[in-house]
């Protein structure tokens, strides 16, 4: 008999299958379709980078500033 608990499985194969649903969702991907207000954001972001060229920070300086808080 094979049970349906993930928790059965060893954490190789739940890696596997985490592994293979992205992968599954990633060849999908254009498959999804950004609503207009999504597509409106995206410009948007990108205008006000190509306007100021701020690359943003290093993530250990973002994760370093999160720690501090808690």
């Amino acid at each position: 008999m094979i049970s349906n608990n993930i928790q059965d499985l060893s954490i190789n194969d739940r890696l596997q299958l985490v592994e293979d649903i992205w992968d599954s969702i990633a060849a999908d991907q254009m498959i999804l379709h950004m609503t207009d207000e999504q597509k409106i954001e995206i410009d948007r972001r990108l205008d006000a980078y190509l306007s100021d060229g701020y690359k943003g920070r290093e993530a250990d300086e973002v994760m370093a500033d999160i720690r501090k808080r808690f």
